[in-house]
């Protein structure tokens, strides 16, 4: 069943798991997958894309208060939905780009990606492979009220968050697990045959420039790019010189 808004349908993959999808813009296909701040994190990547290309962005299901049925619980159900989304659209030669978490479904993706609807990865401050002497550092959620609520004193203005809700993380622990990690993944990467970036902010703390050069080392053929000033999200922190890379990247594969 496919439901049609204005800027996006709702489709229903299996029983009982609705998948809300953004679609915008015309021209070749680009995929685009959200990490764990959620479908706003990327909407920079949505918006530059839009211009040019047709844009398909899921709500990973668990984000922004969707459902997510308990059995669908790893990273393997996301892909292998998001392949058959690829399929059902009869989609080809898709960009497929993904920050964060995003970036692991994305990878993971084009290693089992048979029906070769992808044409093109793009990873950004991603994670997933096990890489040796390197740990990963990840938010969490406030672990209570901020101080001073309780105790009748008001509660002061809500900050915007920048990172993972609760809801998120708790997504994110059931799909990627306790470790964040796949210890499989950096072996099946010599598996992806289209063309490939890895593009990671200089200032990433979350997944440093030296664990997305092993990530980018293991695709055959794969591009690193550092991103100056940036951070885990360069497209929000150094837009200009991020997307300079990416598009550099996706008119050279013909994007």
């Amino acid at each position: 069943m496919t439901t049609h808004q204005a800027t996006g349908f709702t489709i229903e993959p299996y029983p009982g798991l609705p998948l809300t999808v953004r679609d915008v813009g015309a021209g070749r296909p680009v995929l685009v997958l959200h990490g764990g701040g959620g479908p706003a994190s990327v909407t920079g990547i949505v918006d530059h894309f839009a211009a040019a290309s047709r844009v398909l962005a899921p709500t990973h299901p668990g984000w922004e208060d969707t459902p997510r049925p308990e059995w669908f619980s790893d990273v393997g159900d996301l892909v292998e939905t998001y392949l058959d989304l690829l399929d059902d659209r009869d989609l080809r030669d898709v960009l497929v780009v993904g920050a964060s978490f995003g970036g692991w479904v994305a990878a993971e993706m084009t290693v089992r990606d048979r029906a070769r609807r992808i044409g093109g990865l793009v990873i950004m401050g991603a994670f997933g492979p096990l890489v040796e002497g390197h740990d990963l550092q990840f938010p969490t959620a406030p672990p209570g009220p901020p101080p001073g609520q309780g105790s009748g004193a008001p509660a002061p203005a809500p900050a915007p968050r920048r990172g993972p809700s609760p809801a998120a993380l708790q997504a994110m622990v059931a799909y990627a697990g306790p470790t964040r990690s796949d210890p499989k993944l950096l072996h099946r990467l010599a598996r992806v045959r289209v063309p490939a970036l890895a593009v990671w902010g200089e200032n990433d703390t979350v997944v440093l420039p030296d664990f997305g050069r092993a990530y980018a080392a293991a695709i055959p053929g794969a591009r690193f790019e550092l991103i100056p000033g940036a951070g885990h999200i360069p497209t929000r922190e150094a837009p200009e010189a991020t997307f300079a890379a990416i598009d550099a990247f996706a008119a050279a594969i013909g994007q």
